[in-house]
């Protein structure tokens, strides 16, 4: 820690430099010294520019002038830093400072509340506060400004962060006085989260369903906006409503202000960055300490980012149960989460910092000299606390470097901030105003320095601690040790060994001190005296003999990035694809007309099936298994799982929530992809569960572990979308309190299909006339507004979508079916379909698909009548069938549960392989690229150690495109891998926690997987 004598030269200090112009002078008019000049100090005024011995003058609140040699106007207040850090101030982008406080939100029985109590012109639902205005609600709170200037900062950007759309952000500063004077800039940004906050409102209770609701609203932001506008023109027709929620979004769809979001794991940052790509938005994104996870995924994104400090404390280790069931997940988060900050900058990715999240017990400062601790660099840790929050909060003309002309919000420290541990702020400058922080300590004399006279010149070192220095006197390469020297706040004395003078005899050595200069005398035996001057050549952080302080991390994380960063991750994103693979000798389950073969090849070439024959030659460089043995299918699909979905698999908040898309909230992190790549899954249809009558958009993965969720996504399968019947639906098992959604019975939900599809129509065609109109009537002409649930829904009317419902009971597999004849379409695929036996010749006419449970039944009233007989019925019936999962676990013996079929109805092997190849992938509608083992096909293929519908084969190989993606011979030896690095990962965390006093707790992980079943109605708030 930087130590030096703080010397006022005179009792002033830099007042504050305005007063709120509206209000009346009270007594007599204040008329305070506005000027001040801080000399002798060590001034970084940017990144990467040090200035040595440095004056900074300020007047009237605004840097006038930095630099050496500075002509000050006569009269100048002085303050002499004598060695002290001058740094810009810091700027925290991210806070609720002076916003009301918000209540916590008390736990209480969940019942139902479908629409808002709110009477004003605001938005439909509870969760949107866009028309909050921070600078209207800003009042400044000296307490918590004085916590927040203690860490360095004096502006900071606030909001009152509750609900999804939180409002219309402000900058203040964080000086004492009015919020008049405080206010930098109002109506900065938009602020957004994807959680509900304290709303009551039943919608959403999803991640899904919080996007959509943003997806939505800034739809509506655009329509408004038209139709608004268009009104005004034309007020001869129908008016559209005022909303003050979307008159304040405004600025924001004309890219006037742009959206701030704050999630709290990287594969939101990825959500909230598409979001605003759809809309071609401006988007600042604050992060989580888990972005290192996906650095070049976050890199592509092209967005600032906001990066809190608030890095994971050592999980709780206390016991035996705790060590077993620490996952190398949680270990690896609490080894590597500190040196996001510096991966991040080695990516080239632009970012800045915040004390935001963190917890009571971390102190900003010290979590930002963890950050360098473990690699950031000090010039990017400034930059991101001055410049690139100037920047992003287009200030970067008024703050975030000591320039000429700019405001003046500077941190004076006893030392370097970004290095020291022992470094103190000692004064906070805002706008001009000074802010004492801590008492201020002597002056720090460590360091190199070179005396010079008429007849001498020797270097004086002073290393050790203050207080306790150590002397030592160098002459050429002669290096001396002095006993009792005089090391004081004004001067320096000593005794110069014999030999280190002209003469032979010790000589006195008297030095006083002005800032860094020394001016003194020599006095001999004899009684001579000689003139004596000196500087310090050599600070504390580098004088000689010191250990220089390295930039090189002083621990880095033991192991690199998987892919996902847990257990069974990949080194890489994606396994090598050979050119050729070629699989001899293998028993091929085709799943296609030629059947079983034996003995046969199978070539592919670039992820494709080239050719199925015998005695194929291999190419050169090919790969060659040799498959004698073996047995080979399809790559699984699973036409029913709810596996890698993302905080709630239903969106129960409204009957239906067609707007809603899985795709929105894929997990690439979900341990049961890999898991089912273990049981031969490739394909997967993620469904949304069957809280409503119309659920949200499904999306079709392929199990590709290690890629993020985008590249998880199988772009060849068309969209599709959940409904379902039954119990669920109208919520007979929900409780007591829930009986006022419509419908709850099974005779409402069929009119609820009907009226939705009627509702449908009629938008479709309310477009169709609008887009008929000319360019000058469409300007004149209130829009139809965009409704992303009907968008769904129309998408079914014209075929573009298709349909898979859950359902059981034969009377409304029945109406379904008659409701889509009436509209022109037809369902795609019954799920579970238990009845489907009985209404199997009417699903065959309809040419409807089932997808059922090989032996579910009695879990529920209407399942009483299901047989395990039904999917061989539906199969002799001429229906597609398939078996599905709906559970994760069931998903990794699909091959046992298409062999029940054999059992139970006498299917053949062949079609019963089908049951989970080729059949899914027809009601998938993927059939051309998967589900056989055809040229021309995707190479999703398994190689089994023996006949696949026998329960003593195991799965050896899964691959997809002519990817490896499980190996059992692999598996085996990560299994070892992973025990290492957990063992490894425990020793050091046990470690630090040894040398820590305090207990340490369970490390939080942002978005841990849950496994999902189909009526799971989860609130993704908790």
């Amino acid at each position: 820690m930087g130590r030096y004598l703080w010397l006022l030269l005179t009792g002033f200090a830099v007042a504050h430099t305005t007063v709120a112009q509206t209000f009346p002078v009270e007594g007599l008019k204040h008329n305070p010294v506005n000027r001040r000049a801080y000399i002798h100090a060590r001034i970084i005024p940017q990144p990467g520019v040090r200035m040595e011995d440095a004056t900074l003058y300020v007047e009237d609140g605004v840097i006038r002038a930095v630099g050496k040699n500075i002509a000050l106007p006569k009269g100048t207040p002085v303050t002499d830093l004598r060695g002290a850090y001058i740094y810009p101030g810091f700027i925290d982008v991210i806070s609720s400072y002076g916003m009301p406080e918000i209540p916590k939100r008390k736990p209480e029985p969940r019942r139902p509340r479908p629409t808002t109590t709110q009477k004003n012109a605001v938005a439909w639902n509870e969760a949107i506060h866009s028309e909050r205005d921070a600078a209207l609600l800003f009042q400044p709170d000296t307490k918590k400004a004085g916590e927040l200037i203690k860490q360095g900062f004096t502006w900071v950007q606030t909001a009152q962060r509750d609900g999804i759309f939180q409002g219309r952000s402000a900058v203040v500063m964080l000086n004492e006085h009015r919020a008049h004077d405080n206010v930098v800039k109002e109506h900065h940004a938009q602020f957004l989260s994807f959680s509900k906050g304290r709303s009551r409102q039943d919608y959403p209770t999803s991640l899904m369903g919080a996007i959509a609701l943003i997806r939505q609203t800034l739809y509506d932001a655009r329509w408004y906006h038209r139709a608004r506008q268009a009104w005004r023109r034309h007020p001869d027709q129908i008016k559209p409503e005022y909303n003050a929620a979307l008159e304040a979004l405004l600025p924001v769809i004309e890219k006037k202000e742009p959206l701030w979001f704050t999630v709290n794991n990287y594969l939101d940052v990825q959500r909230a960055a598409r979001l605003a790509r759809e809309f071609d938005l401006p988007v600042v994104i604050r992060g989580a300490p888990d972005l290192y996870k996906r650095i070049d995924d976050l890199k592509a994104l092209d967005v600032p980012l906001v990066v809190p400090l608030n890095f994971p404390p050592a999980p709780y280790l206390g016991d035996a149960y705790a060590v077993e069931n620490a996952s190398l997940a949680r270990l690896k988060y609490w080894d590597t989460a500190p040196e996001t900050p510096a991966r991040l900058a080695a990516a080239g990715i632009s970012f800045a910092l915040t004390s935001d999240g963190l917890s009571r017990d971390q102190k900003f400062l010290k979590q930002l000299q963890l950050a360098v601790q473990r690699g950031l660099s000090p010039e990017t840790a400034l930059d991101a606390l001055t410049r690139m929050p100037a920047r992003l909060l287009g200030l970067d003309k008024q703050t975030g470097t000591l320039e000429a002309g700019k405001r003046a919000n500077f941190i004076i420290a006893g030392g370097d901030l970004f290095r020291d541990a022992h470094s103190v702020i000692h004064k906070v400058v805002i706008d001009g105003q000074v802010h004492d922080v801590a008492p201020l300590p002597d002056f720090d004399w460590r360091g190199v320095w070179r005396i010079t006279g008429t007849d001498a010149a020797f270097d004086v070192h002073i290393q050790g601690k203050p207080g306790k220095p150590r002397v030592t006197v160098q002459k050429d390469s002669v290096r001396r040790k002095i006993a009792g020297a005089d090391v004081a706040a004004g001067g320096l004395k000593l005794t110069l060994p014999a030999g280190m003078w002209a003469g032979h005899a010790p000589v006195l050595i008297s030095l006083d001190r002005f800032g860094t200069r020394l001016e003194g005398f020599a006095l001999e035996s004899g009684g001579r005296r000689h003139v004596l001057s000196g500087e310090r050549v050599k600070g504390a952080d580098n004088q000689a003999g010191q250990k220089k302080k390295s930039d090189a991390p002083t621990r880095k994380a033991l192991f690199p990035v998987r892919f996902p960063d847990m257990a069974w991750g990949r080194e890489t994103v994606y396994p090598q694809q050979p050119e050729y693979v070629l699989i001899k000798n293998a028993t091929l389950w085709t799943a296609a007309d030629r059947g079983i073969l034996e003995d046969y090849d199978m070539l592919i070439r670039k992820g494709v099936i080239q050719k199925i024959a015998r005695g194929i030659k291999a190419p050169r460089n090919a790969w060659v298994i040799d498959a004698r043995g073996k047995h080979v299918t399809p790559g699984l699909i699973d036409e029913h799982s709810h596996i890698a979905i993302s905080r709630g698999v239903n969106e129960a908040g409204q009957a239906i929530s067609a707007e809603v898309r899985i795709g929105d909230v894929v997990n690439p992190d979900n341990i049961n992809i890999y898991r089912q790549l273990a049981g031969g899954v490739t394909v997967s249809q993620l469904l949304h569960g069957s809280a409503n009558p119309i659920g949200g958009q499904a999306q079709v993965i392929k199990l590709r572990w290690g890629a993020n969720s985008e590249a998880l996504k199988f772009k060849a399968a068309p969209p599709t979308i959940k409904f379902a019947l039954g119990e669920n639906v109208k919520q007979s098992n929900w409780g007591d309190a829930f009986h006022i959604r419509y419908p709850q019975t099974r005779m409402g939900v069929k009119e609820l299909f009907i009226d939705a599809f009627e509702r449908a129509r009629a938008y479709e065609q309310a477009w169709k006339n609008y887009r008929a109109l000319s360019a000058r009537q469409r300007h004149n002409t209130v829009p139809p507004r965009r409704d992303l649930e009907l968008d769904a829904l129309t998408e079914i009317l014209n075929s573009q979508r298709f349909i898979h419902c859950h359902s059981y009971v034969q009377s409304e597999i029945l109406g379904l079916m008659e409701v889509a004849e009436r509209f022109g379409f037809r369902i795609a695929t019954f799920t579970h379909i238990l009845e489907g036996y009985k209404v199997a010749p009417e699903m065959a006419r309809h040419g409807a698909m089932g997808s059922t449970f090989a032996d579910w039944w009695d879990y529920k009233f209407e399942v009483y009548e299901a047989i395990p007989y039904n999917t061989a019925l539906m199969t002799r019936a001429g229906v597609v069938a398939s078996v599905n999962s709906d559970d994760a676990e069931m998903a990794r013996r699909l091959n046992h549960e298409a062999a029940k079929a054999m059992t139970y109805g006498g299917l053949t092997p062949e079609e019963a392989i089908r049951l989970v190849t080729i059949n899914p992938a027809r009601q998938l509608k993927v059939d051309e690229r998967v589900g056989s083992l055809q040229t021309g096909k995707d190479a999703d293929f398994v190689i089994w150690s023996g006949p696949p519908l026998s329960g003593y084969s195991m799965v050896e190989q899964t691959w997809i495109e002519g990817r490896r993606y499980f190996d059992v011979q692999e598996d085996i030896a990560l299994r070892k891998t992973v025990r290492e690095q957990r063992r490894r990962l425990i020793e050091r965390a046990l470690k630090q926690t040894e040398k820590s006093d305090k207990k340490p707790v369970a490390s939080p992980m942002p978005d841990t997987p849950q496994d999902y079943r189909c009526d799971d109605l989860t609130d993704y708030i908790r």
